[in-house]
């Protein structure tokens, strides 16, 4: 019989905690404090210990992380701020929102994060600040990103919505910029039961932005200092969040674990054109996405694969299949296919595995052997 592989499986994570995330549940219930509640407060301070960050502010989700975080940094209309176009359009949305210009770089096609070797060509004096996106739970180099914003005294803003509790060169993701965004969409490796997301940062002031912004801009209550909205974590998920938040480093490692076991089966298939991307974080990758590129030397399209391993229950995802540039609603910002050619490419290559903890050695095994079958044509 053949063993299904699904993409995502949270039964690992959940059973041996249910009864935890269901007391906590009720605890709310009980309190009725749903919004902005006791359980917000000890989240945010316990994430941000874990990151290794003093101030947490938990908002709405990812997105407005993003957006809020900025804003509570100064940014503003007639700035512009560096983005790597290999991203989910919610970093670019988040700049956006603030009235900001995203401009963006190409990513390094052996890790797919930013290419910070390019990035200079793009900094002018309207630029103000860059958003270091740590993709597929890899962080940017802590040392790269320090030596160019000091170099052109920029803003580092992180995008850690897939790099919970990343680590890189002694640094935790989150720590290393004036702030960080985050993501708790349910298939984050730190995620809840619907959206979410977290703004941490070591400045207490811009802390107190970002609690004001996200709840309609009031310093106290019906005093609205500041144009803000309605982006508030709620209470239920911060207490599903805190019962899962000490688990974390051990489902990191899981994942971690399993893409070692990818890697090695994986090597093989080099000589069909088949890689992953490059680790150069070590133990510190946590492995939001295990992704592989399946490259012009493969005997088929990374579409064709991806067809043929579902239909031998292999569950597979891409992320993302259309560079930021070229989405439809942002090409007024002017950019046109060929501009980055990295990022193009890798969007018709990139294939993400099965990824998720209690992946087991028998279903990476799986995976990879269901691979080598569809290119060999067996």
């Amino acid at each position: 019989m053949i063993m299904q592989v699904p993409f995502v499986d949270f039964s690992w994570q959940h059973e041996p905690i249910q009864s935890e995330i269901d007391q906590a549940i009720a605890q709310v219930v009980q309190r009725g404090d749903f919004i902005l509640g006791q359980t917000v407060a000890q989240f945010e301070q316990a994430f941000a210990q874990a990151s290794g960050v003093e101030y947490g502010v938990g908002v709405g989700c990812g997105t407005d992380a993003i957006a809020l975080g900025l804003q509570a940094c100064g940014i503003g209309p007639g700035d512009e701020v560096i983005v790597p176009v290999n991203t989910f359009i919610a970093t670019v949305i988040g700049v956006l929102r603030t009235g900001a210009k995203p401009v963006f770089v190409d990513c390094d096609p052996a890790t797919a994060l930013i290419d910070l070797e390019q990035a200079p060509r793009v900094v002018t004096a309207q630029t103000k600040a860059l958003i270091a996106v740590h993709l597929y739970g890899q962080m940017v180099s802590p040392q790269q990103l320090r030596e160019f914003t000091t170099a052109h005294g920029l803003l580092l803003f992180e995008d850690a919505a897939q790099a919970h509790l990343a680590q890189r060169e002694g640094h935790r993701a989150g720590s290393l910029g004036v702030a960080a965004g985050y993501s708790f969409y349910p298939s984050k490796n730190l995620g809840g039961f619907g959206d979410g997301g977290i703004v941490l940062t070591n400045d207490q002031t811009l802390a107190q932005k970002v609690r004001c912004y996200r709840n309609y801009g009031a310093s106290q209550k019906y005093v609205h200092t500041e144009l803000g909205t309605n982006s508030r974590l709620d209470s239920l998920q911060a207490a599903i969040l805190e019962v899962k938040l000490p688990h974390l480093q051990e489902w990191n490692l899981a994942r971690n674990q399993a893409a070692g076991q990818y890697d090695e089966a994986l090597k093989p298939l080099a000589d069909y054109g088949i890689f992953p991307f490059r680790n150069d974080g070590g133990p510190g990758h946590i492995y939001h996405l295990y992704v592989i590129r399946v490259t012009s030397e493969s005997p088929l399209t990374r579409d064709n694969l991806q067809k043929a391993l579902g239909e031998r229950g292999i569950q597979t995802g891409i992320h993302y299949p259309i560079p930021c540039h070229l989405q439809p609603a942002y090409q007024y910002l002017g950019y046109h296919t060929g501009d980055f050619p990295h990022a193009e490419t890798l969007a018709q290559e990139i294939l993400s595995l099965p990824m998720f903890p209690g992946l087991s050695e028998a279903q990476v095994q799986q995976v990879v052997e269901t691979i080598k079958s569809v290119i060999q044509g067996d």
